[in-house]
């Protein structure tokens, strides 16, 4: 740590998948939680003492009692928690989205505490359904709201589905929502009224929403009241912050939140994304990101981007704090503790023992060859996410599958229908070989390919070495036996810009982000490991 005062902030400052900020100051210390969806443990929790540097810290949502996925949709599970500081614990709200396609949504809304951002946190409390993006409010006279946007399945237009923003107190004694529930704001002609969080300043009641879908349309607006269930009067601007219409590299900017620093200082953090292109398709593998900026809000004023006008800035005024660094993460993992790496995450399950196990070999990780890549129930897949335009990654596997239904490897994954897959598998004679299978997320209908003309043929025994070279759009994969030979780079480029939102049903419909790790696979059923000695991943 050193003492030196930083002038600026460099955007975003949670690359790589991390949507739908909420952000809270406790004393000197920030912490920002944003949405994991179908990835497990449940929620990101990052920590920073000068909203420039900052560390994940934990995932909370991290046993079966609050947080079982098995069976959520691809886009699913965890949508935009909202995380608090009140009465000496910090509450986070959150949705677990079992159906998101169609006219219809299930959209299941808990509230968990604890004392610290270490834990313990508690079991759930169920809170509603009737929406997603839940938000607590704790007003100055210890009364607690629950706000979530209202989703009517019997509107016909996707944008009229979103019909406002619900009202409801709720009581921590008894531990449920009670009273009426109230529709305080039916938002604006953008439509997609939804992430609400509430604030009290100078007399008034704030509401700031997110609007126009989480697309290149995406928008936060900001109203006020000076009583809590409204009437809402809109910002005569409309929108705080839109990256609509420009041609900035933060673009799709956000479902916002607001924090007051120590001296009094306003930032607001947001998603955004930051596109390949905006001439060709528009595709961002890294996902939505997590950015930050400035705001000015006199008092009793409609607040504004420090910067001026509505796009977001690349780079912000950063508060008067003292830098705090932390230590990079190691590029390299060999698996020699017997918990799982912080970076790493899973899909889905409450039991990682299903699908995977750290003491079973020593220094290794071994994997459970379980159900296929398009299985939403046990998918045996431990991934960190991409967080650089440009990177390696590597693996050693010792792997030797029976038949070709069992295959293990080195895999950029997205979804069940977005992955460039390096798998070591088998013929029918249960000779080894190297194969790589694509699914480039071609909508409606995504297929299966095999890029390489014909496997290649491995020894029966022995570790393989995966790795692949990423370069914005162009991803090569490459391989090695043993520790002395030399890489063999394959003749193929795969389309890495196909591992984002915008490929497939489009940016719209899709909201995670490209990862790289290890997975196995076994069709069979038999559960046939794999193992793998070492994962590294370097921005080049």
């Amino acid at each position: 740590m050193t003492t030196a005062t930083m002038t600026m902030i460099q955007n975003p400052i949670l690359p790589g998948f991390n949507p739908d900020p909420s952000i809270v100051r406790v004393g000197e210390d920030y912490f920002i939680a944003t949405s994991t969806f179908e990835w497990y443990p449940g929620v990101q929790i990052h920590h920073s003492r000068d909203l420039e540097n900052w560390r994940l810290v934990k995932r909370p949502l991290d046993r079966a009692s609050q947080l079982d996925m098995r069976g959520d949709p691809d886009s699913g599970g965890v949508w935009a928690p909202c995380l608090t500081h009140s009465d000496g614990l910090f509450w986070l709200i959150y949705t677990d989205v079992k159906r998101r396609d169609g006219g219809f949504k299930d959209t299941h809304n808990y509230l968990v505490t604890a004392p610290s951002i270490e834990g313990p946190w508690s079991d759930p409390v169920y809170l509603n359904s009737s929406g997603f993006d839940p938000s607590l409010f704790h007003d100055e006279d210890g009364r607690k709201w629950l706000v979530n946007m209202i989703w009517d399945h019997n509107h016909v237009a996707p944008g009229d589905r979103f019909v406002g923003i619900a009202m409801q107190e709720y009581d921590p004694k008894a531990e449920r929502l009670t009273g009426p529930i109230r529709n305080i704001y039916r938002g604006t002609p953008s439509k997609f009224t939804e992430g609400p969080h509430l604030y009290r300043r100078d007399g008034w009641y704030w509401l700031l929403t997110a609007e126009g879908g989480t697309g290149y349309d995406h928008a936060v607006t900001i109203a006020r009241s000076k009583r809590l269930e409204g009437p809402y009067e809109t910002d005569p601007r409309q929108h705080v912050l839109t990256a609509k219409g420009t041609e900035g590299t933060l673009q799709r900017a956000g479902h916002a939140d607001i924090v007051e620093t120590a001296d009094g200082d306003f930032y607001m953090v947001h998603l955004c994304s930051r596109p390949l292109s905006l001439t060709d398709n528009r595709r961002s593998p890294l996902g939505r990101e997590t950015a930050i900026q400035k705001l000015e809000w006199p008092a009793g004023e409609f607040p504004r981007l420090a910067h001026g006008g509505t796009a977001p800035a690349d780079r912000v005024e950063a508060p008067k704090l003292a830098e705090h660094r932390f230590d990079p993460p190691p590029a390299r993992t060999d698996f020699a503790s017997p918990d799982l790496p912080l970076a790493f995450q899973w899909l889905r399950t409450p039991e990682p023992g299903r699908l995977f196990s750290l003491t079973e070999r020593q220094g290794a990780l071994r994997l459970f060859g379980r159900e296929s890549p398009g299985s939403a129930f046990e998918h045996a897949l431990i991934a960190r996410r991409q967080t650089d335009f440009a990177f390696a990654a590597e693996t050693q596997t010792d792997v030797e599958p029976g038949d070709y239904q069992q295959l293990a490897g080195l895999i950029s994954w997205y979804g069940r229908d977005k992955f460039h897959y390096l798998a070591v598998s088998a013929d029918e004679a249960g000779n080894r070989l190297l194969t790589v299978y694509s699914c480039a997320g071609d909508f409606p209908l995504a297929r299966l390919t095999f890029p390489l003309e014909s496997p290649i043929a491995l020894p029966p025994t022995g570790v393989v070495r995966l790795g692949c070279d990423v370069d914005r759009a162009d991803l090569r994969f490459r391989y090695a036996l043993g520790d002395s030979q030399d890489w063999t780079t394959l003749p193929i480029v795969l389309d890495q810009s196909a591992i984002s939102d915008e490929a497939g049903s489009g940016e719209g419909a899709n909201f995670t982000g490209a990862f790289i790790g290890m997975a196995a696979h076994d069709t069979s059923g038999r559960g046939r490991p794999a193992d793998f000695l070492s994962f590294s991943y370097e921005a080049r």
